[in-house]
């Protein structure tokens, strides 16, 4: 598939770019040279090969993949818009655009806009004059192909290559698999293959991101992983900079956490990382309250209410930005000087990508301050710390079974093409997995249900397609995720952002208040017919809630296992504070009788129910728990270190029960909420709907090793 990082066609270098660009290059951007990974990626773009790029955050993967694609557009002559470059967010591509504009305009070209926040007279003026370069989503991309008002074969002929930047963070979910079935079209229509550059932070995994990347062409088009600093020295490869740089801390509460950063790091700019949008606002506030300078980040505050709040704090210096995961990719926020983490991110990837917005000044190293503020969130941070120290990065996989986004681009297609035929829809994704010959009880549910009709021997949009999704022209077919509802809030004609509707219906004493954008607001008046809510702004008192739909954060199975680890004694190799060593000591001899480093542990103590301490992780727990349904209680809530047992079972009964089990695990049950967050569901047979969902539920490899150890029984005093 790839050949070894470094291997394929003779070595080239800058000299090989458009020589307009190399003199830009050096007297405009003023650089003395390429970097490595900008000279190793000329060669494989310059003739076309399928490639990822692999770098730090901050390391030039932009102009990597842009230089050779714009050579190529010079020396080839490519005409109207040959490149699009997909990015994962808005503002990911608000950012990147200037940039864009001033390397396209070195060569006479040009780079636009086009996504759901671009108005309508700008988007007339793209499609007559067809910009060399679209940056844009793949929602929007899809939205271009079902349009109406887009002669989308003429706007889109010219494609010769797509740039899918930050693509670790398509992979790895649902838009993955609607990106990869939206480019299977895109380059039909085009009539010919699109060569594929996909642009990424370190994965575990690289060869297999590529391959996914490549979709259908995976095994007849030349590719390779591009990452030269894979192959430096390995104590020049470690996963982070040395220990001093990364601190872990326990500070027990929000208001502990804006004491210390309202003190430490004074003039400095820091970027705080919050894992929930409630602890966003509730930080901000209190920073707030401390007349330290800040600004707030995260998905329900309004677009304008961001991007003031970006730009503010890309020009300021003593000052705080508080975020979800929204600026942890590659959006520029300045000269940033310190990350700090509040508790700890779900994943190694992240906790990488949030690391690498510091250190890119010249003299200055990356850092991260973890401050922790509870017991689990100091182990799940002490634990993720464990295995980035030891070099383990999450392997990016797609979900499996996305039955669910099948459904939703049969149904795009028929409203792109307004009518397939009924044999030949296969043929519009070049038998890309998913979306071949597996997918006919798919089409036949869609028929039977009435979301297609079929005449004539062609399918075409049905009645209960257009009920279900045909509001605003379809436009919520595009959308591979569910989102609950939420109330727009104004103040005036100024959108502030959306908060949960629980807020505006919970019983309250007193005036009803909200916390948004760090502060808090009166609500004056509720609109409820068009879900938007009046305030004013009042001096303290808003509270700040948003729902999810059924979801779970889940651990994984190495993560679960590190913290495990951490209870038996190792420590990550950072910086540890004083409060968090207490805090672990206190934690270790907490746990000391539930975990064991030969096994795992059935623990029964007395008046409480029985534990099997497996530290597994979800979803293996989850597919333990429905595997041994005959011994484990059907009525437990599934988390990350246990199973709760029947309390009349025996270690004869166990023994038996395991010896069933082995060989035939079963998946996990699905409750009807968590389905309801499975967007296009309802476009399945309830069966295979349940059936997607069970399988990303489930952790078959973690279930069968935990099933494979060794088990202890113990009884401990009330």
């Amino acid at each position: 598939m790839s050949g070894p990082v470094g291997g394929g066609p003779a070595v080239r270098g800058i000299d090989d770019l458009d020589p307009v660009l190399v003199h830009h290059i050096v007297n405009t951007l003023g650089w003395p040279g390429l970097r490595p990974l900008q000279e190793e990626a000329i060669a494989p773009l310059l003739v076309g090969e399928d490639a990822v790029l692999l770098a730090p955050t901050a390391g030039g993967k932009t102009e990597a993949a842009t230089f050779p694609l714009l050579s190529r557009m010079t020396a080839e002559r490519w005409s109207g818009t040959s490149v699009l470059y997909v990015c994962p967010l808005k503002a990911l591509l608000n950012n990147l655009l200037p940039r864009l504009e001033a390397y396209t305009g070195w060569i006479g070209r040009t780079a636009a806009l086009w996504h759901g926040d671009v108005k309508a007279g700008a988007r007339k003026k793209i499609l007559v004059g067809r910009p060399d370069i679209l940056l844009t989503t793949p929602e929007s991309l899809e939205a271009m192909l079902v349009s109406t008002n887009v002669d989308h074969r003429t706007f889109l002929g010219g494609l010769n290559a797509i740039v899918v930047d930050e693509v670790h963070a398509f992979a790895g979910d649902d838009r993955g698999w609607h990106l990869l079935a939206v480019l299977e079209r895109l380059q039909r229509v085009v009539g010919r293959p699109l060569q594929r550059i996909g642009l990424s932070a370190t994965v575990g995994n690289p060869d297999e991101l590529l391959h996914w990347l490549q979709g259908s062409g995976a095994d007849n088009r030349p590719a390779r992983v591009v990452a030269p600093h894979l192959r430096t020295p390995v104590d020049e490869i470690a996963p982070g900079p040395p220990p001093g740089d990364i601190q872990l801390d326990y500070v027990g509460s929000v208001d502990n956490a804006a004491t210390v950063i309202a003190a430490l790091h004074r003039g400095e700019k820091r970027l705080v990382f919050c894992e929930s949008r409630r602890l966003v606002e509730e930080l901000g506030e209190k920073l707030r309250a401390k007349s330290v300078t800040t600004f707030l980040s995260h998905a329900s505050l309004s677009v304008d209410e961001r991007r003031r709040a970006e730009e503010a704090f890309a020009e300021a210096r003593d000052c705080v930005i508080v975020s979800t995961s929204t600026l942890e990719l590659g959006i520029d926020v300045g000269d940033l000087d310190r990350v700090i983490q509040l508790d700890a991110p779900a994943t190694v990837a992240s906790f990488l990508q949030r690391l690498g917005r510091t250190g890119r000044r010249a003299g200055t190293t990356r850092n991260c301050l973890f401050l922790a503020l509870s017991e689990d969130g100091l182990l799940a941070a002490a634990a993720l710390l464990l295995q980035w120290s030891r070099g383990w990065v999450e392997p990016v996989a797609a979900p499996p079974e996305p039955r669910h986004i099948v459904a939703q681009q049969i149904l795009a297609l028929c409203l792109q093409e307004h009518q397939v035929g009924d044999k030949l829809w296969q043929e519009w994704w070049s038998g890309l997995g998913p979306f071949g010959q597996g997918a006919e009880p798919i089409v036949r549910h869609l028929v039977d249900e009435g979301y297609l009709d079929q005449d004539g021997g062609m399918l075409f949009i049905g009645p209960e397609a257009e009920r279900r999704f045909g509001h605003r022209h379809f436009m919520d077919l595009t959308a591979v995720f569910t989102a609950a509802p939420e109330f727009t809030v104004l103040s005036g004609l100024t959108e502030i952002g959306r908060t949960d509707p629980t807020l505006l219906t919970e019983e309250v004493q007193g005036p009803r208040r909200l916390l948004l954008a760090g502060r808090s607001w009166q609500v004056t008046y509720i609109d409820w017919h068009r879900r938007r809510c009046f305030v004013e702004l009042v001096d303290g008192g808003g509270k700040a809630k948003w729902g999810g739909l059924g979801f779970v954060r889940a651990t994984s199975w190495e993560l679960t296992r590190a913290a495990r680890d951490v209870l038996l004694g190792t420590d990550p190799e950072v910086d540890l504070t004083g409060r968090a060593q207490g805090c672990l000591t206190e934690a270790r001899e907490r746990f000391m009788e539930y975990v064991h480093p030969a096994g795992t542990l059935i623990v029964r103590r007395a008046n409480e129910d029985l534990r099997w301490w497996t530290w597994a992780g979800h979803r293996a727990n989850a597919t333990l728990a429905a595997t041994l349904s005959d011994v484990s209680d059907p009525a437990q809530r599934i988390n990350d270190c246990w199973v709760r047992l029947r309390a009349d079972l025996t270690p004869q009964r166990w023994k038996e029960a395991v010896a069933d089990a082995t060989g035939r695990l079963s998946l996990p049950s699905v409750h009807e909420q968590a389905l309801r967050g499975l967007k296009f569901s309802a476009a399945l047979p309830p069966r295979l709907a349940e059936k997607t969902l069970a399988a990303r539920l489930a952790d078959l490899e973690g279930a069968t090793a935990a099933l494979q150890e060794s088990v202890r029984f113990t009884r401990l005093p009330a």
